[in-house]
């Protein structure tokens, strides 16, 4: 027996690993080694001669997946087992075959632009990511344009059902008509291909003899046909979820697959993961408490890890104050040894990173946007090419764009890509109207390129959505804006509220030591702006949070304007003379003045007096690229202050 194949693993996963043959459910918790679990289980079917290593096919969900799955088989000794994507596996299998040499469409955008651009007003400018997604949607649930409207039920779609089948329909002929396929058309090829062929059907079965599907409650229905034609009569298949984790409802995935396999395989065996390897018992009993309100089968995380802190739920006045209470907390955490890259501040939409990129610039917290960055956002990308070829007052120029652009500053909130494109488009429009300069469109560009750029790619803290964060794990996890409408985000369905709640549970879940939940009472910058606790958090605080979350908000981390009125007496003619020195330098420089260096800092000068070059890198906020850069000009101004001082 291959000893390193069962090295560590606790009484569950060893059950599960020992399950060479027949149909096996694991049912893994998050954090609870699923990966290594199915691995270990992959290694002993070829180590203990069940199967040969090319007579079995893992299939994952991304490339990655797949790369880190055949690594570790490697590592056990047991190379040649493929582990690939569905597609991957597909598309090896169409081209063999079938004649059809079609090309793959990359991205939908470029076939349906000019589509949703000619629909009328307001619905020319919906997300065409949005509009993709539906289609995927429909695809995935082997709906054709023609079955649409019938099959849309109470979903509500990016553009009213009937205009979205006709878009759906004109997709598919220009598809057509170019020798294309899509992604999903590869699956639905491959399974007519198979279909239609009793010798190609027999090749593959005879190639592939067990089966091993990770990541199973994200199935949709046209992977599952594919699956089940893969494995035609056979049971020699592991499926391996948790489907508290199914949160991809919008691309037509559920978890009902992976519900009822026990149901679908006679003498299925079941193996739960429970133990949880990644977070600390506080966290696991936050994610416990919400639990039972999440459906399907139930299981308890049960810690491996030992105690830590427990959970911070905080509630502030304003969205600003909640903000600078998580850079205060980051630094603090960062300083006491955490690194920036093992934090992150997860959201709903990508519209929401665009605070925490202000702040964490504005205080010189290295940070990376997993999803997309705020200018490189389409609302943001559009407004910016046309302000670069406009003159003029930046307020009406923006305003005007965003206009053309189909902002709508009172409509209803949307969802997906649309609700990203709106908030982008106003939070633009307020930024405009907010710019104190007179250098007009020039230099509104020139500040917001300042004012978002990240500090450095892949490095700082993770500013990502819950989507994005599923399968990753940090050290401290910041969950903001814990309110009604943005989480859960407005649904209209019980079915979605559940999947709100599974988002929820992902959240709380990648935390392995701190986990920080916070929400705002009033959000003066958006339509919204009275804000009302998440429905969620009554599910998930203890009896004493509970009562607290109904008192006075907490009190803010002290802001930026704060620190200009704590500068002591003695400290204040400095702090100026530092402030007007900064407005000077900035303006000759051409950039915003907080990029010199924010308020905070200035006070923190003013009150230390560095004197040496040594001296100033103890400022906090001043980092070897700025004393550098100003180290020589805030030294000279500070030694001509104390020489004023003793005269």
């Amino acid at each position: 027996m291959n000893e390193k194949i069962f090295d560590g693993l606790n009484d569950e996963q060893r059950s599960a690993v020992e399950a060479t043959r027949g149909p096996l459910c694991i049912l893994a918790g998050a954090g609870s080694g699923k990966t290594t679990t199915i691995t270990r289980r992959i290694a002993n079917q070829v180590a203990s001669g069940a199967f040969g290593a090319r007579q079995i096919l893992a299939v994952t969900f991304t490339e990655k997946a797949a790369g880190e799955m055949a690594r570790r088989l490697e590592n056990l000794g047991i190379p040649g087992v493929r582990a690939r994507t569905f597609h991957a596996e597909a598309l090896a299998q169409y081209r063999r075959f079938s004649r059809d040499e079609s090309e793959i469409v990359a991205a939908k955008a470029p076939l349906l632009t000019s589509l949703v651009r000619s629909l009328p007003p307001p619905h020319r400018f919906t997300a065409l990511r949005d509009v993709a997604t539906e289609i995927e949607w429909a695809k995935n649930r082997r709906i054709t344009p023609q079955d649409y409207e019938e099959n849309v039920g109470d979903r509500k779609p990016p553009v009213p059902a009937e205009m979205m089948a006709s878009i759906y329909s004109s997709y598919e002929r220009r598809k057509s008509r170019a020798k294309l396929i899509d992604f999903e058309d590869l699956l639905g090829h491959t399974i007519e291909v198979l279909a239609a062929s009793d010798d190609a059907l027999q090749q593959v079965h005879d190639n592939y003899q067990a089966f091993t599907v990770d990541e199973y409650q994200d199935v949709n229905l046209l992977q599952e046909t594919l699956l089940r034609t893969w494995l035609g009569d056979r049971n020699e298949v592991c499926v391996v979820g948790d489907d508290y984790q199914s949160i991809f409802g919008f691309t037509g995935a559920t978890p009902e697959y992976l519900l009822q396999f026990p149901d679908r395989f006679a003498g299925c065996n079941v193996v739960r993961l429970t133990a949880n390897y990644r977070s600390t018992p506080p966290i696991l009993d936050v994610a416990n408490r919400l639990a039972p309100r999440l459906g399907g089968s139930k299981k308890m995380l049960t810690p491996v890890a030992k105690q830590g802190p427990p959970p911070d739920f905080r509630s502030f006045t304003t969205g600003d104050d909640e903000v600078a209470w998580i850079v205060s907390e980051a630094n603090r955490i960062h300083a006491e040894g955490t690194a920036w890259e093992e934090m992150a501040v997860l959201y709903r939409i990508n519209a929401r990173s665009e605070p925490f990129e202000e702040a964490f610039s504005v205080n010189q917290i290295p940070f990376q946007v997993r999803d997309s960055i705020f200018l490189r956002r389409p609302a943001a990308r559009s407004v910016l090419s046309k302000l670069r070829r406009a003159s003029g007052p930046p307020a009406e120029v923006v305003a005007k764009i965003a206009d053309d652009l189909g902002y709508r500053e009172d409509s209803e909130e949307t969802d997906g890509e649309e609700a990203t494109r709106q908030a982008d488009l106003g939070r633009l429009v307020r930024l405009a109207q907010e710019y104190p300069g007179d250098d007009g469109t020039a230099g509104f560009v020139a500040d917001l390129e300042a004012r978002f750029r990240p500090d450095a790619e892949g490095r700082g803290i993770n500013l990502l959505t819950y989507h994005r964060a599923k399968g990753l794990e940090f050290e401290a996890v910041f969950l903001p804006r814990l309110e009604d409408r943005e989480l859960p985000f407005a649904m209209a369905t019980d079915e979605r509220l559940t999947e709100e709640r599974r988002l929820f549970y992902v959240g709380i879940t990648r935390a392995k030591k701190r986990l920080m939940i916070s929400w705002a009472l009033f959000r003066p910058d958006e339509r919204a702006k009275n804000r009302r606790p998440s429905p969620f958090l009554e599910e998930i605080l203890p009896a004493s949070s509970k009562a607290a979350s109904k008192a006075a908000p907490a009190q803010p981390a002290p802001s930026r304007e704060r620190s200009r009125r704590e500068v002591a007496p003695e400290h204040r003619d400095l702090f100026e003379a530092l402030k007007e020195w900064r407005s000077r330098h900035a303006r000759e420089a051409g950039v915003p003045a907080y990029i010199v260096f924010n308020d905070e800092t200035l006070a923190r000068i003013s009150e230390m007096r560095p004197t040496s070059s040594i001296a100033l890198l103890k400022v906090p906020g001043i980092g070897p690229s700025k004393s550098s850069s100003y180290g020589e000009h805030v030294l000279a101004l500070v030694a001509a202050h104390s020489r004023m001082n003793r005269a």
